[in-house]
């Protein structure tokens, strides 16, 4: 099988018997781990993106029960992908895991060059996006992202290379609302409308599985922000295009102490008229959200969190960092994606495997107490 299965993945979560009941999720087509593993390195242009490898992390989540892995064409200029199919090609060739056992998502919407970084990114552009007629000029939103049909096309089968895969499970549409701002309204849901178009395509050619959005704040605004995204907008296109079966099955967004908005702050309209925060949202139109950034990248620890954290995150004897896990993977999403290079730092948060979830009374406690729009 060239893809994840609901089979394959019930086989990999019966290889972990001793792990809690509430690790794993299903969502009615495959089985979740509440910890994902994320290849996302901020601050690109640093040094330490040419010297570390994500390879080791990979394979030591894999092994420790984590079988969700997030990634995008443009992570560290395509190196995320690739590193992620050496760990694969070694584990799958070895025997030590099956494709159908591992879940894999990328996203596609900003522009990757490549690795290593060009001379003249500009001239990447020209040279590899607009004289090869993928986009045009006015097509490309500030020299970063692009959501033209026949790139998405591109960015697509460029990440099945690197990757080593035939099909990915899951293939996000990369911050959408980067565009928004540049574009007007009209403009941008009409280009949501085509990258559906394609989208549909690329799964009855097996090139996906479904398909998502993986939004940073669009989903998280204000409804008169100018970024605002709104969710039945976007389900009413997936509808028109791909029908009762259509592929839009995944909304991926942040989910952390300092922001949990997508838990407690309704601004999402829906069917009935009524207004729902997004994870809410996601369930009614039958969507699993994927919570990303747990760790807001290492800035929730700017100093120690209270006991009373600790206390209600049944974590007071581990770190603060599995604190802001277990809040991150106890509020409703399938899964938490957080990022590890270090093999050791997997194996720490996959303390929390043996852990229940946060009582809902506990995750409303501390959330009161947490933030305000």
């Amino acid at each position: 099988m060239s893809h994840a299965t609901k089979e394959g993945t019930f086989s990999y979560l019966k290889k972990f018997g001793k792990y809690s009941k509430d690790f794993y999720r299903f969502n009615g087509e495959l089985f979740f781990p509440s910890l994902g593993i994320g290849t996302y390195k901020p601050e690109p242009y640093k040094e330490d993106n040419y010297i570390i490898n994500y390879g080791s992390a990979i394979k030591t989540a894999l092994r420790n029960g984590i079988h969700f892995i997030d990634t995008a064409i443009n992570y560290r200029y395509q190196m995320s992908e690739r590193e992620i199919a050496e760990a694969l090609s070694e584990m799958i060739q070895s025997g030590e895991i099956k494709r159908e056992e591992v879940i894999v998502a990328s996203k596609a919407g900003f522009i990757p060059l490549d690795f290593p970084f060009p001379e003249n990114p500009y001239g990447w552009i020209k040279e590899n996006i607009i004289n090869k007629e993928l986009a045009a000029a006015d097509e490309i939103i500030i020299d970063q992202h692009c959501m033209s049909p026949k790139y998405l096309r591109w960015s697509c089968e460029q990440s099945l290379k690197n990757l080593g895969l035939d099909t990915i499970d899951i293939l996000f549409l990369h911050n959408p609302e980067t565009q928004l701002g540049y574009v007007d309204q009209e403009t941008f849901y009409a280009r949501i409308e085509a990258a559906f178009e394609l989208f549909e395509t690329l799964r009855s050619e097996d090139k996906i599985i479904a398909y998502g959005i993986a939004s940073w704040n669009g989903f998280l605004y204000e409804e008169d922000h100018t970024e605002y995204i709104s969710l039945t907008k976007v389900m009413e296109i997936a509808r028109r295009i791909g029908g009762g079966e259509h592929g839009f099955k995944y909304l991926q967004s942040p989910f952390n102490m300092a922001k949990p908005h997508a838990y407690g702050y309704a601004n999402q309209q829906c069917e009935d008229g009524f207004y729902y925060p997004l994870m809410h949202a996601c369930a009614r139109f039958g969507l699993s959200f994927l919570g990303s950034s747990p760790l807001l990248q290492k800035n929730l620890f700017k100093r120690p969190f209270t006991p009373k954290i600790g206390e209600l995150m049944q974590t007071s004897d581990l770190s603060d960092v599995a604190s802001a896990l277990q809040f991150a993977r106890s509020a409703g999403a399938i899964t938490a994606i957080f990022g590890a290079v270090a093999p050791s730092h997997v194996i720490d948060n996959t303390i929390l495997a043996y852990l229940p979830n946060a009582t809902t009374e506990a995750m409303e406690s501390l959330m009161s107490d947490s933030y305000a729009v």
